[in-house]
């Protein structure tokens, strides 16, 4: 089974960038897609927001 929630640990795989970056930046998608704070972002919803490939971002995290 595979995952569809990404954390900040992801993000920081993926980036390369801090822990408080990546939760800043599930913060910005969370307002550019109008979510609630209690709501989280799919993996599919980061790729889109950053232009990634879903499947490298797949390879990177799981």
């Amino acid at each position: 089974m595979k995952r569809v929630v990404i954390y900040p640990k992801d993000i920081m795989i993926i980036t390369g960038k801090s822990e408080r970056y990546s939760r800043y930046l599930i913060q910005r998608i969370k307002k550019h897609l109008n979510k609630e704070d209690h709501q989280v972002v799919s993996i599919s919803e980061f790729c889109t927001y950053m232009g990634l490939d879903e499947e490298d971002v797949e390879g990177c995290i799981l």
